[in-house]
């Protein structure tokens, strides 16, 4: 079970920290990802920390987003900073039981956090 918090309405420039709480070890175990899903667009991937440590960003977000985790809490951050309109989408985390290779496709993961919204906007 997965448990995503953390979104709301930022000033583009703004920063936001998005937090996904897992109910057991996931850390060194899975695949953890970041997806996002703006209005009429497909889910895609943010970011993702595979099972083996090693880590991959989206080119729109790198530099921009870093992702962390607290493996005593079992939970994943994300921090976002230098926020951009286009950022704007309900966030959703996502663990892949089974260490897929294409970590950027969605029907690949097996649990999904319930989704929180990041509105950029002045």
């Amino acid at each position: 079970q997965l448990q995503a918090s953390g979104g709301g309405l930022v000033q583009p420039g703004g920063s936001l920290r998005l937090s996904c709480a897992a109910s057991e070890r996931t850390f060194g175990r899975y695949t953890m990802a970041w997806f996002r899903q703006a209005p009429g667009k497909e889910r895609e991937l943010v970011l993702a920390i595979r099972w083996s440590g090693s880590t991959y960003y989206a080119d729109s977000v790198r530099g921009r987003f870093t992702v962390s985790k607290d493996s005593a809490k079992n939970t994943m951050y994300l921090q976002m900073n230098s926020l951009k309109s286009e950022d704007t989408a309900v966030y959703y985390c996502a663990v892949d039981i089974n260490r897929s290779v294409a970590i950027g496709t969605a029907t690949n993961y097996d649990f999904w956090g319930q989704g929180t919204q990041v509105t950029v906007s002045s």
